[in-house]
């Protein structure tokens, strides 16, 4: 388990994360991050929710209608 420590930063509050974190994340300076309320918490992810949902619609959209595309695209 890692803790990190909460630090002023201006007026605001900012986390300082270790190179190995970010590196699991797979993040860098300038990046962004997703906050997520879960039952067991926050969770931090660099992918966007919302637009991962509209892949999978469209991932199944595209499965749905195969045919109807393969068509369209000749």
């Amino acid at each position: 388990m890692k803790t990190l420590r909460l630090t002023a930063i201006g007026n605001s509050t900012g986390v300082v994360f270790p190179k190995e974190i970010l590196a699991r994340l797979r993040v860098e300076k300038g990046d962004t991050l997703y906050v997520l309320e879960t039952r067991g918490g926050i969770e931090l992810t660099p992918y966007d929710p919302e637009f991962a949902k509209q892949m999978e619609m469209a991932e199944e959209i595209m499965r749905e209608e195969r045919d109807v595309l393969r068509k369209l695209s000749e």
